[in-house]
């Protein structure tokens, strides 16, 4: 059976989520989630929040996908074991670390493996699995091809994304917002610094200016959701912890619409009308991403990085403070538009004018005029960004409570007890009166009553959908006697639903080698006329180009591979690896700064499962490093073999799309606002994006228990 995975990032959003029929929610409490901003749940509301969702069958995931310090460690294992105590059904994780200390101490929690965690091929999906996690969720960029192999060859639950926003870097690999702002992706407080406008510089010649080069279209699968459901993936996931709840509401009801009818009948029955819907409650323009294989050039939105609403006509004139609008779609007060082109700007539409009289609705074809201080021009575009009645209508149905039926059954017998049994399809519970029914002396009570009374459930989540009465005639039982019949089977089923996961804690173990402490230095290269420069300098040498490794016969040489490898090859040779799927694949492998190890967790993690020496996050200062060293070697009394790249011009992200695709190069330089350049560079496909300004280290590694210091040419 397939899931449909709701964003909640607030109470009101889990009730809309609720409402409109999602099986599991994926929430974060004030910490450790990779949505910082979004409104977050206390420890509090997150008790009422999956108490709640398993009342009404819904599955609660908490997110815990940050990547985490060594001083946090304590606060977060204290976190999880709120959580599992309090029956969460997973957590989602990125840091490789954590998810072995988690897993270890809680043997009972599931674990799902976050998209930041960046498991793009068939290798990293089967090294979650042997680790015993339960679920991974896809990076956003895999296809559907490659799905299929997956879901073929392990039998790991796999969750993809089917809508919402989408980031231009591979997660969990986007360093941009981290250089930039000092606020990190993989922390929780990404800056979105892809929705700023960019200018393109290709050849020397600046062929765009000022446009959203790097703000991606939304998301939407819903027209190919059949294709995505055949695939056998387990969960399909929603983006949105930041939205509001009517966002929640729309999306979460028209995709269940969806799988529900594919489920019936084959055919998801998807209508023109379900994606305006869609897109008149967010929208940036909307792609099929790469999950689908979308075009390169519908992949972005560089004239607009928010809300697009939809197309609803077009500036006619502008005169003395006044637009007038030509309309191709219905226009009603209330609702709230912008218009676009030459101008940009917004307003909600408190009154508007049809030949000169004041009007409250206007239909297509309609010329209206409205008030605009702003001035705009003839040909700008009208879209409407917020349906006034759209909204009036969603919060209408997010106030009826979703009711979970059950069927019932109550014997009445005149000197017996009363036996009421219910069922939600699942769950059977049976209580029994302490009251033995009597004779009526005067006013018998009816079938029909004694059915009403027990119906009233209240404010109970369940509701009879079929309540059968089996009683003599003449009888007589006190209204008091069935409430608490009512009120015992429904604490009786409350209690089966509100099921309890079993606790259990375990010691933390691992064992790890020792590694000897040298000074060494090593230095990443492109090319063997680099190599014959640097030979004699260096300890190790790393060759980022397998053709030009193969011309270079010398042990101290260590290909570097890719971090992206879709398909993974087979090598004899020693690797600096840097996703996880070549851990899972390569005996003897050496870490790049992008597995992202963060913590002493991490470290001792991976030297355990045979990886020689360990690339630090690129995100860790000398002080972070320093303790994590400290508390490594105070806690297994072993020494790490760690390595520093200190000086290098950082990969800020890493794409799948390619900026440069329409202009036949190989590189060019993205220009910001403050005429910083970042030089894109196209390898093996894939687009890189670096840093403006080099990085170069100064400190003293060497002293703090470093064994490897790098530079990357």
């Amino acid at each position: 059976m397939y899931e449909l995975l709701a964003p909640v990032g607030n109470m009101d959003c889990l009730f809309a989520a609720i409402n409109a029929g999602c099986d599991a929610v994926y929430l974060s409490g004030i910490n450790f989630g990779a949505r910082s901003f979004a409104g977050n749940f206390t420890n509090d509301e997150l008790i009422v929040a999956i108490n709640t969702c398993h009342l009404y069958g819904v599955k609660v995931y908490v997110t815990v996908n940050t990547l985490i310090y060594d001083v946090e460690v304590d606060r977060l294992m204290k976190y999880i074991d709120f959580l599992h105590r309090n029956n969460v059904d997973a957590v989602i994780m990125q840091d490789i670390g954590m998810i072995d200390l988690i897993r270890k101490t809680y043997p009972n929690l599931d674990i799902h493996v976050s998209t930041q965690a960046h498991i793009h091929n068939l290798e990293g999906v089967k090294f979650c699995e042997k680790l015993g996690l339960k679920r991974v969720v896809l990076a956003r960029e895999t296809n559907l091809d490659l799905i299929k192999k997956i879901k073929k060859e392990t039998n790991i639950e796999i969750e993809v994304f089917v809508h919402g926003a989408l980031c231009m870097s591979y997660s969990g690999q986007c360093l941009m917002s981290a250089l930039i702002g000092s606020r990190s992706g993989n922390r929780g407080t990404c800056a979105q610094v892809c929705r700023k406008p960019y200018s393109l510089e290709v050849n020397n010649k600046i062929v765009e200016k000022d446009k959203y080069l790097l703000s991606c279209k939304d998301l939407c699968t819903l027209e190919y959701l059949d294709k995505i459901l055949e695939t056998g993936v387990k969960s399909l996931k929603i983006e949105g912890r930041m939205k509001r709840p009517e966002y929640v509401y729309l999306t979460v009801s028209i995709y269940r619409k969806a799988i529900d009818n594919y489920l019936k009948n084959g055919n998801t029955n998807i209508s023109d009308e379900d994606i305006i819907e869609l897109k008149k409650i967010f929208n940036r323009d909307f792609t099929k991403g790469f999950i689908l294989n979308e075009d390169n050039n519908n992949f972005t939105n560089k004239f607009r990085p928010n809300h697009m609403g939809i197309n609803i006509g077009k500036v006619i004139n502008y005169k003395n403070g006044c637009v007038t609008i030509k309309l191709s779609n219905k226009l009603n007060k209330g609702d709230g538009i912008r218009i676009i082109g030459s101008s940009d700007t917004g307003l909600t539409t408190t009154s508007m004018y049809k030949n000169n009289k004041l009007v409250s609705y206007a239909d297509k074809g309609d010329i209206i005029t409205i008030k605009l201080n702003d001035k705009v021009y003839i040909g700008d575009k009208v879209l409407l960004t917020t349906d006034v009645n759209q909204i009036k209508n969603i919060q209408e149905k997010i106030k009826i409570n979703k009711k979970i039926f059950i069927t019932g059954k109550c014997i009445i017998k005149i000197g017996e007890p009363i036996i009421l049994t219910v069922s939600d399809g699942i769950n059977k519970v049976e209580v029994i009166s302490d009251y033995k029914v009597e004779s009526s002396k005067k006013a018998p009570i009816t079938k029909e009553k004694i059915k009403e009374q027990l119906s009233k459930l209240g404010d109970s989540v369940y509701s009879f959908s079929d309540l059968n009465i089996e009683c003599n005639n003449n009888i007589f039982i006190p209204i008091i006697v069935l409430n608490t019949l009512k009120r015992e089977f429904v604490n009786l089923l409350n209690e089966k639903r509100l099921y309890k996961k079993q606790y259990k804690k375990c010691k933390y173990s691992v064992n790890i080698p020792d590694f000897e402490r040298v000074n060494k230095t090593s230095i990443l290269i492109n090319n063997y006329q680099e190599y014959l420069k640097v030979r004699n300098n260096y300890d190790i040498i790393y060759i980022d180009n397998l053709e030009e490794y193969k011309k270079i016969d010398d042990s101290k040489c260590i290909l570097k591979l890719p971090r992206v490898i879709e398909n993974i090859k087979d090598y004899s040779c020693k690797l600096l690896v840097g996703e996880l799927g070549s851990v899972y694949k390569y005996k003897n492998v050496d870490i790049d700064f992008s597995l992202n190890v963060f913590n002493s967790y991490s470290v001792a993690f991976l030297h355990s499962i045979g990886v020689n020496k360990i690339t630090l996050s690129l995100e860790l200062n000398y002080k972070q490093i320093k303790y994590l060293i400290e508390e490594y070697i105070k806690r297994y009394k072993v020494k790490p073999n760690l390595e520093v790249i200190t000086s290098l011009n950082e990969e800020a992200m890493i794409c799948k799309y390619n900026l440069l695709k329409n202009y036949n190069a190989d590189s060019g330089y993205l220009i910001d606002e403050f005429n910083n350049k970042y030089k894109i560079l196209i390898k093996n496909n894939l687009m890189y994006i670096l840093n403006y300004k080099r990085r170069e280290l100064k400190e003293h590694y060497f002293d703090i228990g470093v064994n490897y210091i790098r530079k990357n040419i």
